[in-house]
């Protein structure tokens, strides 16, 4: 069973100006100067690093889902009421593309400190951690164990997406084991899954769902204490005005006050976890 994490919102509200949100709703795009840009191209481009279930795509048609893609849409559609374009990019150029103006929002951004130095970003969407999965039965990893110094030993490898948040945050963090850098998440599930990695670091969300999917050898380490512990948020440009962010921000604080993230976060490793065939 998914555990939802809630994070307090009190603050995040104070910036929030009057009217954006006076009855559950959110104040039109067109009643501000914001995504003007956006308004007149007609679409708005969502950059996608692939990471489920924030950002999913199907193999086999190309269409995108998971609960930023969810998101994305209806802010482009029901928000700006323009079209929605997905381009497809890498953990390492997310935020790269965003400056350079290949798309406009960033999804599923981990809010940190070196990233602000070149984008700003919306008010929280989702918590995040990195956790480790591993499969149970390896030996190389001690049972029950909270401790990163547990398993950061020579001999032990560590699958990761090259380039993402969890990339740096364990880049920091192990000393001795090996850090096996892939381009992709389901590289890194292969690696894991094949057993050329020991254990895969990713998002919380993300490796309780590779448990969920497989527990007959699958479990994660959460450990104590938390790793990277950040917010999930849109990344946008620098330049990026007040206006603008308070129409996207009125539109995130309606989406997890209503419970809409709750629920398409829930869709979203469902739709996984069928895929997986469980």
């Amino acid at each position: 069973m998914l555990r939802l994490f809630r994070f307090s919102r009190a603050a995040l509200a104070v910036g929030l100006a009057t009217g954006f949100i006076a009855t559950g709703t959110v104040a039109r795009a067109e009643d501000t100067s914001a995504w003007q840009s956006v308004k007149k191209a007609g679409v708005l481009r969502c950059g996608a690093a692939l990471a489920p279930p924030y950002v999913m795509r199907d193999p086999k048609t190309g269409a995108y889902s998971g609960f930023f893609s969810e998101l994305c849409k209806d802010f482009g559609e029901k928000v700006l009421k323009v079209k929605v374009e997905f381009v497809d990019t890498n953990w390492d150029n997310i935020v790269a593309g965003l400056q350079s103006d290949k798309w406009d929002l960033s999804m599923a951004l981990n809010d940190t400190p070196e990233r602000e130095k070149a984008i700003s970003f919306s008010i929280p969407v989702t918590p995040y951690n990195v956790s480790f999965a591993y499969n149970k039965n390896n030996p190389k990893i001690p049972k029950g164990t909270k401790a990163v110094a547990d398993f950061d030993k020579p001999g032990v490898s560590v699958a990761v997406m090259s380039g993402s948040a969890q990339d740096k945050a364990i880049s920091a963090l192990l000393k001795q084991a090996t850090i096996m850098r892939l381009p992709t998440n389901d590289d890194t599930r292969m690696a894991l899954m094949s057993k050329r990695a020991d254990l895969l670091a990713d998002a919380n969300i993300t490796n309780m769902l590779l448990t969920e999917s497989h527990p007959e050898w699958a479990a994660a380490i959460q450990p104590n204490p938390a790793v990277a512990q950040q917010e999930v948020a849109f990344g946008v440009r620098k330049d990026t005005s007040e206006a603008d962010l308070k129409v996207l921000n009125a539109f995130i604080d309606q989406q997890v006050k209503s419970g809409n993230v709750d629920s398409l976060v829930k869709s979203s490793v469902k739709t996984m976890m069928t895929a997986a065939g469980k």
